[in-house]
């Protein structure tokens, strides 16, 4: 039923959307502002936001996940196979930033974190931090790039 795939499609643009801002707001804001800052505060300023980010934002992101599997599925199921098509290749973009994200980013998230309610600064934490931001417009351009096929998922349903 179309109803169904436009309801699933438009809570995984919604979840989705989430986690894009979130990236998006780490590239475009908190990267200079993170280099401006000394060691101390980026530990305190960045472990303390993954401590919260880290667990807030799973759900969201699952939902996401599920969402587009869901917009697949039943784009399929209904015969929209460009529709399928399109919230399967959303569905890699998603899985791929979750690769990212728990091979690069939630090791560093988890030092970080540990750090800052420790009260200490890891020596390498610009490495780290480095680290961490080199990922971030690969993340955002994969969760802006599943927001745009769900989108055109929705017209060609």
């Amino acid at each position: 039923m179309s109803l169904a795939i436009i309801a699933t499609a438009i809570g995984a643009i919604t979840t989705i959307a989430v986690i894009f801002g979130t990236d998006v707001l780490a590239a475009v804001v908190l990267r200079p502002v993170y280099a401006e800052v000394d060691e101390t505060t980026l530990v305190q300023v960045v472990g303390r936001g993954h401590y919260y980010g880290d667990r807030r934002l799973p759900g969201v992101g699952i939902a996401g996940v599920v969402l587009t599997v869901a917009t697949a599925a039943l784009s399929a199921f209904w015969g929209s196979l460009a529709a399928a098509a399109l919230a399967t290749v959303a569905l890699v973009a998603l899985l791929l930033w979750l690769v990212l994200f728990g091979t690069i980013a939630k090791p560093i998230n988890t030092t970080l974190t540990a750090a800052a309610l420790g009260g200490t600064v890891p020596t390498d934490v610009r490495a780290l931090q480095d680290r961490w931001e080199s990922i971030i417009p690969l993340r955002a351009t994969l969760q802006g790039l599943a927001l745009v096929l769900l989108c055109v998922a929705l017209v060609v349903r």
